[in-house]
């Protein structure tokens, strides 16, 4: 609608990624499947985290923590996409919208400050090992990660302000199964200058600076690791880090491939990429950071075992 009938959007419709009936049914078992992994998967390393004494370190304390992120990150979106496709529906009110907008900021940003942490944390294992447990005070730990809540919590309540302020109209139609803020974004019928501004400022400052963090940690690691002289040492070394490593790389990978390139319109590429980084790395870190790691793989033998 335009000029003098334009009306005030109250909900908008979430199109999901496919139009056809028959691929949304495949699409709703995948995803109620890949949900369903995802929480039993990082429940399990929280469990044998808070079970284990051994794991009772920082490495595995922010590990507990970004699985307890990851679970929440996955609960944003999966859940409404899959109640919406058993009622039928493909609604969500304006109210949920915005909702799911903010803590969609929060966990992503969060996801990034964490993994920052962890990077942080094995630069002082492996470059100062013996002043590991008095670099890394468990004081220290949990102030980093309160720290990391704070910061992501007002970039979340910054952007979900701004969105609250704009005017929607006529076209509420979003061509995902979530309130992707870019999209949702583009729907406004009012001036987004600031919205732009601040996305392209502070939350380019704020989504910078954990990856900068990692950069400058993983290049003193390369560097450490080059003098080691022993091959033994080199393969422990590199064993605490590929993880994470693999962990980031899949992550920040798929924002990079959502938000980083210029497109005027949705595509099939950035539905794959946003499917990766909101449903699969939280279903997959679990795996990543369990299957190469024998403390972790001890902690749910004993666990199993135990049960």
């Amino acid at each position: 609608m335009d000029g003098d009938n334009q009306t005030t959007v109250t909900e908008f419709l979430l199109l999901g990624l496919s139009g056809k009936s028959e691929q949304e049914d495949v699409v709703f078992g995948i995803f109620l499947g890949m949900y369903m992994v995802t929480i039993s998967g990082n429940l399990l390393i929280i469990l044998a985290v808070s079970c284990d004494p051994h794991l009772h370190t920082p490495m595995y304390f922010f590990l507990a923590n970004l699985s307890s992120v990851d679970i929440c990150f996955s609960s944003v979106t999966v859940p409404k996409a899959l109640v919406n496709h058993m009622v039928g529906s493909k609604s969500i009110s304006y109210t949920e919208c915005l909702i799911q907008i903010y803590f969609l900021f929060l966990f992503v940003i969060l996801d990034f400050f964490l993994l920052s942490v962890m990077a942080y944390d094995r630069y002082v294992a492996i470059c100062h090992p013996l002043h590991y447990t008095l670099m890394m005070r468990p004081r220290l730990c949990v102030l980093l990660v309160v720290l990391s809540w704070v910061i992501t919590h007002l970039h979340a309540l910054l952007h979900t302000l701004l969105m609250a302020r704009l005017t929607f109209c006529s076209h509420n139609a979003v061509p995902h199964f979530y309130c992707d803020p870019y999209l949702v974004l583009k729907l406004s019928c009012s001036d987004t200058f600031i919205n732009d501004v601040t996305a392209f400022t502070e939350g380019g400052m704020v989504s910078l600076t954990p990856f900068v963090c990692i950069v400058v940690s993983y290049a003193y690691i390369c560097s450490k690791i080059l003098k080691m002289p022993f091959a033994q040492e080199i393969r422990k070394a590199m064993s605490t880090c590929g993880s994470h490593l693999t962990v980031v790389c899949l992550f920040y990978g798929a924002i990079l491939g959502v938000y980083m390139h210029p497109s005027s319109s949705y595509s099939l590429r950035d539905a794959v990429a946003s499917v990766i980084f909101t449903v699969v790395t939280p279903m997959v870190n679990p795996f990543i950071y369990s299957l190469r790691n024998h403390d972790i793989k001890g902690a749910l033998r004993k666990i199993i075992l135990r049960s």
